[in-house]
């Protein structure tokens, strides 16, 4: 199950970089930033994504005993959004010790 999520979670990462990095290369956001806040989807997907924001930073404060750490990541989480949730995950992922499962992953703190 850790393998198959390693897995996935890397090809998310790859594939959210390449989209971010392709459309980066294509349009800037800040020249586009009073078209897109018109558009209420965009207003909502923006509510949407800080909202999971929220949920794994809660889940970033569990993990990590560091408040540098927390903050790090707080910064990341928002600029980066799913890169840095894929990136965080797999942090935890490939910190798993040989015969740790979910369990582990999701309940075993940091440092």
């Amino acid at each position: 199950m850790i393998n198959s999520l390693k897995i996935l979670f890397s090809i998310v990462f790859a594939w959210m970089c390449y989209v971010v990095v392709t459309t980066c290369l294509k349009s800037n956001l800040f020249t586009e930033w009073n078209f897109l806040g018109s558009i209420p989807w965009m207003r909502a997907t923006l509510w949407d994504f800080y909202a999971n924001v929220l949920v794994i930073f809660i889940w970033v404060c569990y993990k990590e005993r560091n408040i540098f750490g927390k903050i790090i990541w707080l910064i990341l989480l928002i600029t980066l959004g799913s890169i840095a949730s894929c990136a965080y995950v797999l942090i935890q992922l490939f910190r798993l010790k040989p015969g740790e499962g979910l369990k582990e992953f999701f309940g075993k703190k940091n440092g």
